[in-house]
């Protein structure tokens, strides 16, 4: 007995270690953007067709595949029938932005819930094709340069050498071109190496700093002097910043509050900084044009629209059509360097070949000529 009781004993104690285990899964969980434009989509037309929150909730529960979504959904239900406002319930879940959860509360406070649960899903919508399209464009190129570093690994580490070996028994002295592409093939592993822990290096730099002002500030600066990427990127913002302020505006919230969300929501540093001084300046009892003029980030055409928008009290309209604008450009900019990005992957990989091979071939060139005389 005594030794079954000590085996129980210690399959018990393997099992709460198994059981000590599984709460580091919940890393691979997470609430997408697809998932969440669903949701409010379906919570609105629910809505709409006069089903309570509770029913809803059950409803989209019940629809759900993944355990992890359902489990959201339960959670949230389970305080709104304990009488929990929704936007509170949703609130003490992370894996909702204050942007949506004040949006909500807007549209309960005003009776336009329906209203907003569309805004969101068009917002989430437009997330989503921006970040599709910002993928489209860079897929190919990252493929060709991982193609790229695999032609220039296999040269470097298998053609060269065999090359290295030929040039040794000429015993005499080598271009510069050929000499420098033997010593690279001979240092090669050692500068992948470093290069690696450079990159390694600069992730977990990033990951440590980028909550950091003056590292969001120099990062920001430097990637909008990027040429085609930096001005694309300023659109995406600028186009983020506007559709987040017409779903607001539309939904009356106060310019302060919907300048305040639109802030906590955008991480850009120089739009974040720029809001952050609007709201300040709109406080003292400046318009919101004056304020955005002093920034350099806004366009002139946003900053003209928004002295037409306050005049007429129409600036969810005129944000509205500059969201789209935005995103017409942003799809056409997405297309125009999806098409010069391809010839240039090709010229790159062609030219590393052929670097590559003319120097090789350079010295057995010369000793033909030496031989003919």
């Amino acid at each position: 007995m005594k030794i079954d009781l000590s085996q129980k004993k210690k399959k018990t104690e393997r099992t709460s270690i198994g059981l000590n285990f599984e709460p580091k899964l919940p890393s691979l969980k997470r609430f997408s953007n697809k998932q969440k434009e669903d949701f409010y989509r379906e919570f609105s037309t629910l809505i709409k067709s006069g089903v309570d929150y509770n029913q809803a909730l059950k409803i989209l529960a019940g629809q759900q595949k993944s355990k992890f979504v359902k489990s959201i959904y339960e959670q949230i239900n389970d305080a709104v029938v304990k009488g929990k406002p929704l936007h509170e319930a949703i609130q003490d879940h992370k894996y909702f932005t204050p942007y949506e959860y004040y949006s909500i509360k807007i549209g309960e406070d005003t009776r336009r819930l329906p209203e907003i649960f569309d805004q969101l899903q068009k917002f989430f919508a437009r997330k989503i094709k921006m970040k599709r399209q910002v993928v489209s464009v860079l897929a190919y190129p990252v493929f060709v340069l991982f193609i790229t570093f695999g032609v220039l690994y296999f040269m470097l580490n298998f053609v060269v050498p065999m090359f290295s070996s030929i040039f040794k028994q000429f015993g005499k002295e080598l271009p510069s071109i050929t000499q420098f592409v033997l010593d690279l093939s001979e240092k090669f592993n050692i500068i992948l190496a470093v290069f690696l822990l450079i990159v390694i290096g600069l992730f977990f730099g990033h990951k440590l700093l980028k909550a950091n002002a003056s590292y969001q500030k120099i990062t920001s600066s430097a990637l909008m002097k990027i040429p085609f990427f930096g001005p694309l990127l300023t659109k995406i913002y600028l186009a983020r910043f506007c559709q987040s302020l017409s779903l607001l505006l539309a939904a009356k919230t106060p310019l302060i509050t919907a300048l305040d969300l639109t802030e906590k929501m955008i991480s850009f540093y120089p739009l974040k900084t720029a809001l952050a001084h609007a709201k300040r300046d709109v406080l003292k009892g400046e318009t919101l044009s004056s304020s955005l003029a002093k920034h350099s980030f806004f366009t002139p055409k946003i900053i003209s629209l928004t002295v037409i928008g306050e005049q007429i009290n129409e600036l969810d309209n005129m944000y509205d059509n500059l969201a789209n604008q935005y995103n017409d450009d942003i799809d056409h900019s997405t297309k125009l360097i999806g098409t010069i990005l391809e010839p240039v992957m090709i010229l790159l990989i062609g030219g590393i070949v052929g670097f590559i091979m003319v120097a090789m071939y350079s010295p057995i060139f010369n000793l033909s000529k030496i031989l003919e005389r």
